[in-house]
């Protein structure tokens, strides 16, 4: 495949358009991954080098989940973090809640998924009363919402006092000159896989484009800080081009 600048930039200006405000991103989230739901699973396995594994594996430890934990896999997609933690932990209760039917439905048919619950909602209005919650699990989702900082709130108010927030995610490497070409590589590589793997070059750019308006590993920190989480912080993976932040509900 062949793709010369002007269609990369018209390309970014397009999906930068549909993601900058919050009614829109979603409706451009819901359709994206409504169409891209049947490969999902592949295309992380392949653009991750199957490393995507790792990083969840150590992300589920640093949640700490205990036999009785209610534990929210949110953004779950086909339900990855979800079904490795009803699995390793069987004595809690699991949910995997995300917006996109499509998503839910090729995870639900998933090897073992029945031990998971499931639920279609909306991240910024959770069908769950407060305190219910004492994990959550995020994986390759803040960059999703659209609205992150009602969002955030949310989510603590779900997490019961001492619950924990897991989130794995892109981020923004360091020093400068290393994240400048790590976007571009971004760039072109999503661009080419999502031709590859969906047909559709647009699939995967948006990726690079989210990462562009996310606030990274270091701006969720601050903002969860802001909204009230205790002992909060994040760990670089990869220089920092993937990114786990945690935090903790005060109480």
């Amino acid at each position: 495949m062949i793709v010369d600048v002007m269609s990369h930039d018209s390309m970014a200006t397009r999906i930068q358009g549909q993601i900058g405000a919050s009614a829109s991103k979603r409706r451009y989230v819901r359709s994206l991954f409504g169409r891209i739901a049947g490969r999902y699973d592949l295309t992380n396995d392949v653009m991750s080098m199957g490393r995507h594994r790792a990083w969840k594996r150590f992300a589920i430890g640093l949640a700490e989940i205990h036999d009785g934990h209610v534990v929210l896999d949110l953004a779950a997609g086909t339900g990855d973090f979800a079904i490795r933690t009803a699995h390793e932990f069987p004595g809690a209760t699991v949910l995997a809640a995300d917006l996109t039917w499509e998503m839910m439905a090729t995870g639900r048919a998933r090897k073992k998924a029945q031990v998971v619950q499931w639920l279609q909602c909306d991240a910024t209005h959770l069908p769950l009363p407060d305190q219910s919650v004492d994990r959550v699990l995020i994986g390759y989702g803040l960059r999703n919402f659209p609205d992150l900082d009602w969002c955030i709130g949310e989510i603590l108010r779900c997490l019961a006092p001492g619950g924990r927030l897991v989130s794995l995610d892109f981020g923004r490497a360091e020093p400068e000159w290393l994240d400048r070409w790590y976007l571009r590589y971004l760039d072109l590589s999503t661009s080419a896989a999502g031709w590859l793997l969906h047909r559709d070059a647009e699939s995967y750019r948006y990726i690079p484009e989210s990462l562009r308006q996310y606030p990274a590993q270091r701006g969720v920190t601050e903002l969860m800080q802001r909204h009230g989480f205790i002992r909060c912080g994040h760990i670089d993976l990869v220089y920092g081009a993937m990114a786990i932040n945690f935090g903790q509900a005060p109480g």
